[in-house]
């Protein structure tokens, strides 16, 4: 019994090296989207974190050499009072708008799986108009309407039997100030939110749906232990993104100061990176404070990778 000899004249077939199956299999076609997000993102976030250990002020915009200070602007920010309580507020603040969010998004995608076609697409009509609203514009119009003297907010709530608020400023306590902000955050961010939970609900089985009814579950109980299951990947998601956008909100709060906010008790850390970085005339500083948002916000990330693997890992 013979063996097949290799043809004359031909090398012998090597086994392919770890570049050459990863250049064959399918990381080949990431290389483009890949180079674009190191050219689009990587490359400004290492000038982030280059000028944040630069002393970088008004004198190195008109092209004064920068001067390397380490860790000093990190330090300097870190030990600073006002960056741990504009910090502390942002953070509730984002909490609260993400619980909003979350909870209204949520139960207007069940109302949408409820509704019959024609009203279904009017609520998806005007999510969109809401959604595709610019933040600035949409700040405006909800500024005039809690607008102190003429404000509609506080006309309909005067005509409420033994509540006067003609004249009540809304916007220059810092409590009444962050709810007007989380009332417009919620409504730009609700119809993103409803409209991705909802498609995730059309891609629930129906005879799971149904299989649990006859088991005697009742409406609750199937959206928990059957439709939440489903749809947990999309919540993940979204959760990690709401938390991200919600901390980092910049231009309805600076808006809003500008219509009647007080700064001093309602900036925050998108504000203050501005203002530290504008009006302070410290580049340095606000890179350090970037770079210190930037890993924070890394967090829901990770949490978000680890619990994707694990779901795959069973």
């Amino acid at each position: 019994m013979s063996t097949l000899a290799p043809a004359r004249g031909l090398p012998p077939r090597r086994a392919a090296g770890p570049l050459r199956r990863l250049l064959r299999g399918p990381w080949l076609l990431l290389i483009p989207a890949a180079v674009v997000v190191l050219a689009l993102t990587g490359w400004p976030l290492i000038q982030l974190v280059i000028m944040s250990t630069q002393e970088f002020g008004r004198a190195q915009i008109f092209g004064a050499p920068p001067e390397f200070v380490g860790l000093g602007n990190y330090l300097d920010v870190l030990g600073d009072p006002a960056f741990w309580a504009v910090l502390g507020r942002s953070v509730l603040f984002a909490g609260a708008n993400v619980l909003a969010t979350m909870g209204l998004g949520i139960a207007i995608a069940v109302l949408l799986t409820r509704l019959a076609r024609v009203m279904r697409t009017v609520v998806s009509i005007g999510l969109l108009l809401a959604w595709a609203m610019p933040p600035l514009s949409a700040t405006v119009v909800w500024g005039w309407m809690f607008d102190t003297r003429a404000g509609v907010v506080n006309y309909l709530l005067s005509q409420l039997p033994g509540v006067d608020l003609i004249g009540h400023s809304w916007l220059f306590e810092p409590l009444s100030f962050f709810f007007v902000a989380t009332v417009i955050i919620t409504w730009q961010s609700v119809p993103f939110v409803a409209i991705t939970v909802y498609a995730g609900l059309t891609q629930v089985p129906g005879e799971v749906l149904e299989a649990a009814q006859l088991d005697g579950t009742n409406g609750w109980q199937r959206f928990r232990l059957v439709t939440v299951p489903f749809v947990r990947p999309v919540l993940l998601v979204l959760l990690m993104l709401q938390i991200i956008w919600d901390i980092r909100v910049f231009t309805q709060i600076k808006a809003l100061q500008t219509i009647g906010g007080v700064q001093e008790q309602t900036t925050t850390i998108g504000v203050y990176i501005y203002t530290v970085s504008t009006a302070g005339g410290n580049l340095g500083a606000g890179g350090a404070i970037a770079v210190i948002l930037v890993l924070l916000m890394i967090v829901p990330a990770v949490l978000y990778i680890r619990s994707t693997l694990r779901q795959e890992e069973s």
